[in-house]
């Protein structure tokens, strides 16, 4: 039959998930700490837990020397031989027993802080280790408590947060509410929780699409972009990987049936799915949905800037409510987008050839000479010409003179 203490250690295993051998340790640690404490000397010191009495036995260990230098931890070959006989050998070490039962309440604080420290930080690395490799995970969660602003929630048998930074604006929680949030990262020295779950990344809204759409799950559609202003509006750029499948049908689905179930859970965001290309021209066109773009032109391919042309009652719809729009449109594309009217356009347009016909009214002087010494080089060529044109009619006339004068000849 176990002792009371072996069952103990059990119990405490399972409830912590940890390995009954590290609870084991960590009692042979905090008795080794706080038989120091209570000696004072500098003997090596060595504790080993018994498992048949439930007693941790404390030891001091000494090294068999020919010669002693440091009688704490060493013994000399004749000492080891008087005590263990013929079979003690140089280099050998001897356990000397030492008592446990004068720690006094002290030492056994100590140790109750000691075995607390060692298996609070099994646990942390347990947790660390089991979630480090889920990161980007969608996870359900249980609301437990709220602390600062921050939400504390259950994740199985552990604790996660929600920090503020991470919940969404539209979204309100009560205690014992289950909610679906991503996991965005795992800390390994942190006091409190060590998980820390965000509902604003955009990682959570891929993580729903895949649930949902049945293609992006099996790879037939693909994500190739999404951005977020959680609480109000996302886009998600996606592709398909075959001709046959709309990429933006298969994410809509049915009556809009799957993304209105990632809308409920997103608590009403506006999500706008758009077809990705690896045209540029043609994705920004795309990302400014649901505005209709006139034309697109690519002002400076290097810094990667962008003019977008919209009919005048399309312009605000196209920026978006305080800009919305066209800033999540910017961080999908990775492109700065310039977005103007027609009537801005065309105002831009005349304001730039009234410039230019400003600049050719101001001529420079001597290319005004310059033109006026051509003009005059030219009028002999003129005078030439001329006369060349009238050349013929005169000889017309002369012709027409002529025949009259025979005809009256022959009458």
């Amino acid at each position: 039959m176990q002792n009371p203490l072996m069952q103990t250690i059990e119990a405490l295993a399972k409830e912590k998930g940890i390995e009954a051998d590290t609870i084991i340790t960590a009692i042979e640690d905090a008795v080794l700490t706080a038989s120091r404490k209570y000696y004072k000397t500098n003997e090596n010191l060595k504790t080993r837990f018994n498992p048949e009495t439930g007693q941790v036995d404390l030891f001091a260990i000494k090294h068999i020397v020919g010669t002693v230098e440091n009688p704490a931890t060493e013994i000399s070959l004749k000492e080891a031989q008087e005590l263990y006989g013929d079979e003690a050998e140089v280099d050998m070490e001897i356990e000397f027993p030492k008592r446990t039962d004068v720690l006094g309440r002290i030492a056994a604080q100590t140790a109750k802080q000691v075995i607390f420290q060692k298996v609070r930080e099994a646990e942390r690395e347990n947790v660390y280790a089991e979630f480090s490799n889920r990161v980007g995970d969608v996870q359900n969660a249980v609301v437990k408590r709220f602390e600062n602003g921050d939400l504390v929630v259950e994740l199985g048998r552990n604790e996660a947060v929600l920090p503020r930074k991470e919940q969404s604006r539209a979204e309100s929680y009560t205690p014992g509410e289950r909610i679906r949030a991503v996991i965005k990262g795992v800390n390994r020295s942190a006091k409190g929780p060590q998980i820390v779950l965000s509902r604003t990344d955009p990682a959570l809204l891929i993580k729903l699409f895949e649930q949902e759409v049945p293609e992006i799950y099996d790879g037939t559609v693909m994500i190739r972009g999404a951005v977020r202003e959680a609480g109000d509006r996302a886009k998600v750029a996606v592709y398909s990987r075959e001709r046959d499948v709309d990429p933006v049908g298969a994410c809509v689905g049915m009556k809009g049936t799957r993304v209105q179930a990632i809308i409920r859970e997103l608590r009403g965001e506006k999500i706008d799915i758009v077809e990705w290309s690896d045209d540029p021209v043609i994705f920004v066109t795309n990302a400014l949905s649901p505005a209709k773009v006139q034309r697109v032109t690519i002002v400076d391919d290097a810094e990667r800037v962008m003019e977008v042309v919209v009919e005048d009652k399309q312009l605000s719809l196209a920026i978006g409510k305080k800009g919305q729009n066209v800033r999540l449109a910017a961080k999908l594309t990775g492109w700065r987008i310039d977005i103007k009217s027609e009537e801005e356009k065309r105002r831009e347009v005349e304001a730039q050839f009234g410039a230019l016909e400003l600049g050719d009214g101001e001529a420079n002087p001597a290319e005004v000479s310059a033109e006026a010494q051509e003009g005059i080089e030219s009028e002999p060529a003129l005078a030439d010409a001329d006369d060349a044109l009238q050349t013929p009619g005169e000889r017309d006339d002369d012709s027409v003179a002529t025949a009259d004068d025979d005809a009256a000849q022959h009458e």
